[in-house]
């Protein structure tokens, strides 16, 4: 059995965390750890694991963790991970962090969008951006995994073969993004108050959102040079899922069918993106509860643009499940263990 142990495992990811885990055949939890909740059984937090997690909540002593476990989860804040990881933590245990910590090979572009000194910058190199289905071999391989955003993801995916194959002018990115309340974590904001968020809709980090350079970094991997994009958040009044609509210029016209070949090259064989039929597109309910990523496109022959969307869990995919299946990888376990879970609807 693999020994993991979770920092952060009462926020929202690090409870789904949680809960994919203790479905998963290869894998005991031996360390719950929360620094508001220390000693307090972890079912009392969480009313769902009652008579199922007898467990109590733990401090955030990676050294400690690092003694007991062989991997280790930081589903944390940004700055934190950082702040604890060393080279002897590296050497008993494998990483596995959900911040953005070591999302950012250049350090300088982490401390301008998210305002705080990196304490670990000897990491960053090392570190394996863990989009399973680009750097699967690299993440093999890792001792450091920096877990995607949820944002990230979806856009990324989305827009991954369009760039890699030159159907579309990489420049000219335009991605509009609806996430759910959950994204925002589990502290309590008055932004985030019933009254503030329901039957509503809003704008935020409007050129200025942290999951902007992420996805410029690894869209720009996969053209061959640096690009820009135009990155919009919204807020929407659910609890989880993350819609992205894309739009982008064509490099020069392109069938339907040329477009989705090059989606079958790089997905067809990809247990977790599903590719849906012409004329049908993405919705956050199809996907809830899921690993899923669900996404498709539509041609606009009029203007010589391409519209791309995409749609995933953002707890799931979008953070815990890809968390799992990154460890997957790390542990040369079938990637799809613990994860092969039908959405819920409704």
């Amino acid at each position: 059995m693999i020994k993991a142990g979770i920092i952060g495992a009462t926020g929202y990811a690090g409870q789904e965390l949680v809960r994919l885990l203790l479905g998963h055949r290869d894998v005991e939890i031996v360390w719950y750890g929360s620094k508001s909740y220390i000693d307090r059984k972890y079912y009392q937090v969480y009313g769902n694991m009652f008579q199922i997690v007898e467990n109590v909540c733990l401090d955030d002593n990676m050294e400690a963790l690092a003694d007991t476990v062989d991997v280790i989860f930081t589903a944390t804040p940004q700055g934190l991970c950082a702040s604890l990881i060393n080279e002897g933590i590296l050497n008993k245990a494998k990483v596995i962090d959900l911040s953005a910590d070591f999302r950012l090979k250049d350090v300088a572009v982490y401390e301008a969008w998210y305002g705080i000194r990196h304490q670990s910058p000897r990491f960053l190199q090392e570190a394996v951006y863990g989009l399973c289905e680009i750097n699967r071999k690299d993440i093999k391989h890792a001792r450091l995994v920096a877990n995607p955003g949820c944002y990230t993801t979806c856009s990324i995916l989305a827009f991954y073969p369009l760039v890699k194959e030159g159907i579309i002018q990489p420049d000219s990115i335009i991605i509009d993004a609806k996430s759910g309340t959950s994204g925002a974590g589990r502290s309590a904001k008055i932004a985030n108050l019933y009254c503030e968020v329901n039957e509503n809709i809003k704008a935020y980090g409007v050129l200025s959102h942290r999951h902007t350079p992420e996805i410029e970094e690894q869209l720009s991997y996969a053209a061959g040079k640096k690009l820009n994009v135009i990155f919009t958040p919204h807020l929407v009044p659910m609890n989880r899922g993350i819609l992205i609509t894309g739009y982008a210029n064509l490099a020069e016209p392109v069938s339907a069918e040329a477009v989705r070949s090059a989606y079958e090259k790089y997905y067809g064989a990809e247990y977790f993106i599903r590719l849906l039929d012409p004329e049908v597109y993405p919705e956050t309910r199809w996907v809830e509860g899921s690993n899923y990523v669900d996404m498709n496109f539509k041609l606009d022959n009029r203007t010589n643009r391409i519209v791309v969307m995409g749609a995933l869990d953002n707890i799931g995919k979008g953070a815990a499940g890809q968390a799992v299946q990154n460890m997957n990888l790390m542990f040369g376990l079938p990637e799809t263990e613990g994860l092969e879970l039908v959405p819920v609807f409704p």
